[in-house]
């Protein structure tokens, strides 16, 4: 079979390390992780010892111990290659021994470059482009999530609960989370990987190491992408585009998984490229420092205490978002985006919104759309001040123009597909009954003749300023939007 399996198995040998094999055997510098070699050869899929892989990487550690003993100022690149030649050297004497194939070989090479300078067992499930999730509950047990909905069960990425632990440690140093470790003292570790892959893990609270990977499956898509792929139709494509142009300031709600930093990210690509604004996050998932498209970008990551307290008692080294917010301010910037927003740091995505410049975005979980104003005041009420519901309140409605909501229908259970669509969006009109934000519908679910996604209701208060930054109106004269036919479900109406 070519390219990758349907699903790949920990004992298969992971797929080539960012390097491609030269004559010789030794990693070059060419081409992206993939199961096929960079002139299109397939690269057959063989089992890999994994024993005998991590003899080889701790002897080849251990050499390059000594080798930074005698020239501490090797570069990085230097320090690889020779690394690349020893695993090299070291694969060719076993594979005397062992009268493996040269497959074998080469899977032998890249699941020691995989140990030593990747994510080791869990390399090929972090290049699988279709796993969603990596679900790992202790050292001898992982689901894959696929992002059709499927979930398959796949064998240990570690011999034991040390080892995996040593493993989680290694991808938060790989990572550049110097301060983040995991034990019983701190059992628990949020960080986003290299890849922009976020991780969360928990030990010592229960009876093994649990943790889960949330993978960015499509990472750099822009709003004509999310046409294709069915999240949003045309018509709501301008919209959203006209808003963003007008700065307008805009919350992105939704469920878990449903796609609303996927949303966030492709709408910062309606940004002029010149345009300075910060993305502050507690792990970066917006990768809008590093996308090749904006220039001018400040990106700023909170960072977790080091476990102890100061005087006040509030951890050392910690930097919240609500503290960034402030020297963020000062950076002569356009636009703030605030990215997902979980607890107390509701404030500083609040104080981002009213601080007078429009054109800022935010996210939000939150399980329905009627729900996102009490979700925003129980934030606020974690929050250190202990915030009023009438400030939440009143906050939100000067401070947001829109509020998008991103819904998924999961109907693998019954043999379909994960959808993930916008179904609504809100304006904020003002402050309406009992002190509450009070909202117009401008697209809600068709759901009277079948469709959940968002189709025209009605136009915003705010239609010249959309008119100024070239939104043809008229679009939302289309009640059934730009769909073709009905979201096609499995279970709905006529069904």
């Amino acid at each position: 079979m070519h390219g990758r399996p349907l699903h790949p198995d920990p004992s298969v040998a992971p797929p080539p390390p960012t390097r491609v094999p030269h004559s010789n055997g030794t990693p070059s510098s060419a081409g992206a992780a993939s199961n096929t070699h960079a002139l299109g050869v397939a690269v057959p899929q063989v089992t890999v010892d994994y024993k005998v892989a991590r003899d080889i990487a701790s002897q080849v550690a251990k050499q390059r111990e000594e080798l930074l003993k005698t020239k501490p100022d090797m570069d990085l690149a230097s320090e690889e290659q020779r690394c690349l030649n020893w695993i090299a050297e070291a694969v060719a004497l076993w594979s005397d021994a062992q009268a493996m194939t040269p497959q074998e070989d080469e899977a032998l090479r890249r699941a020691v470059y995989d140990l030593l300078f990747r994510a080791g067992r869990l390399q090929p499930y972090l290049d699988d482009d279709r796993v969603e999730d990596i679900i790992i509950q202790g050292p001898h047990e992982v689901w894959l999530d696929y992002g059709d909905g499927e979930r398959r069960k796949v064998g240990p990425i570690a011999e034991s609960e040390e080892e995996l632990l040593e493993l989680l440690r290694e991808l938060a140093r790989g990572s550049g989370h110097n301060e983040r470790t995991i034990s019983t003292a701190n059992p628990t570790l949020a960080l986003s990987l290299q890849d922009g892959s976020r991780l969360q893990a928990i030990t010592g609270l229960g009876p093994m190491t649990y943790a889960v990977i949330r993978r960015h499956r499509v990472s750099h898509a822009d709003l004509d992408d999310l046409v294709r792929l069915g999240t949003i139709d045309p018509i709501l494509r301008e919209f959203l585009g006209a808003c963003v142009r007008a700065e307008k300031n805009i919350m992105i709600a939704g469920k878990q998984k449903a796609g609303k930093t996927t949303l966030l990210r492709a709408m910062l690509k309606e940004f002029d490229p010149e345009t300075r604004f910060a993305t502050i996050q507690t792990e970066d998932e917006l990768f809008a420092h590093a996308n090749g498209y904006h220039r001018q970008v400040v990106s700023l990551i909170g960072r977790e205490s080091n476990g102890e307290k100061d005087v006040t008692g509030r951890g050392a080294g910690e930097v919240t978002l609500l503290d960034l917010m402030h020297p963020a301010l000062r950076m002569s910037l356009e636009r703030i985006v605030v990215g997902e927003v979980r607890g107390p740091e509701v404030v500083a995505m609040m104080q981002a919104l009213t601080n007078g410049s429009g054109g800022n975005l935010c996210t939000i979980h939150a399980r329905r759309p009627d729900i996102i104003f009490d979700r925003i005041a129980e934030l606020y009420a974690l929050a250190q001040e202990n915030l009023s519901e009438q400030l939440a309140y009143r906050q939100t409605a000067n401070g947001l123009d829109f509020i998008v909501y991103v819904d998924m229908t999961d109907e693998t259970q019954i043999g379909g597909r994960r959808h993930r669509y916008v179904s609504h969006v809100l304006e904020l009109t003002g402050i309406g009954e009992n002190g509450r934000p009070a909202t117009n519908s401008i697209f809600s679910p068709g759901s009277e003749w079948g469709e959940l996604r968002a189709v025209p209701r009605m136009d915003p208060g705010c239609i010249d300023d959309l008119r100024r930054v070239g939104f043809d109106s008229s679009l939302l004269q289309q009640p059934y939007g730009a769909w073709s036919a009905p979201l096609p479900l499995q279970v709905g109406a006529g069904r």
